[in-house]
């Protein structure tokens, strides 16, 4: 499925890396952030349309087991009044009725299985999402600060600056600028991949907490001994 091969590869993107080789890293972030809610919103679609086709897939299953059992019953009534030929055009249809209730069973168990996975890739979308959010608020607040103190470095150089410095001022503004884009930008790649360790050390902690709730779920059931 293209969608999901789409939402793979935006599960894979490497957020902090694409951010720090980025021209216009603030531009490129919300970009990001742009695509995966809209891919978000067609997973969800997605979602919503495979739980619909499971649940018709069931209701023509249920159909057909119960007509089942009712041409099975019908045989054997004919059976208990002694009318063979009967019983056996009955079993036939209920034969009939068995194949497509099986093959409904194993488009139902493959539908399943489909919805899930949507469901998973909806669930880790969304994470990833609230994580790229984050750090672009991260970004923007970093590139307002540096921005801020650009200014007011052009703004002191201006002041300070007299008719025979013009020049020199305005190099030094440019180099100015220059160091203070490239500290701010270290600072955000460096604070974002902590953020990005931190965020798998929780992940393992989670998952451990996952793991010891389903094992005493699984002691709480009775023993079929």
């Amino acid at each position: 499925m293209a969608l999901l091969e789409r939402v793979a590869t935006l599960l894979r993107a490497n957020i902090n890396d694409l951010l720090s080789k980025a021209e216009e890293p603030e531009k490129l972030a919300r970009q990001l952030v742009l695509d995966m809610e809209n891919q978000l919103m067609q997973v969800k679609t997605q979602v919503a349309i495979a739980i619909a086709d499971q649940h018709l897939l069931t209701k023509k299953k249920e159909e057909q087991e119960d007509l089942y059992a009712q041409w099975v019953r019908k045989a054997e009534l004919a059976v208990a009044r002694q009318q063979d030929d009967l019983a056996r055009s009955a079993l036939e249809r209920s034969l009939s009725h068995k194949r497509m209730m099986d093959g409904l069973s194993q488009q139902l168990t493959d539908q399943t299985a489909e919805t899930e996975t949507l469901r998973a890739a909806y669930t880790r979308l969304q994470q990833k999402l609230m994580e790229t959010q984050a750090k672009v608020d991260m970004l923007v607040a970093q590139l307002r600060r540096s921005r801020a103190i650009e200014r007011a470095g052009t703004a002191q150089a201006m002041l300070q600056s007299g008719p025979g410095r013009t020049k020199f001022a305005e190099l030094a503004g440019k180099v100015n600028d220059a160091d203070h884009r490239s500290r701010a930008l270290r600072t955000m790649v460096t604070v974002a991949s902590t953020e990005s360790l931190d965020d798998r050390f929780t992940a393992m902690e989670q998952n451990d907490q996952v793991e010891a709730l389903l094992l005493e779920l699984k002691e709480r059931q009775p023993r079929l001994d």
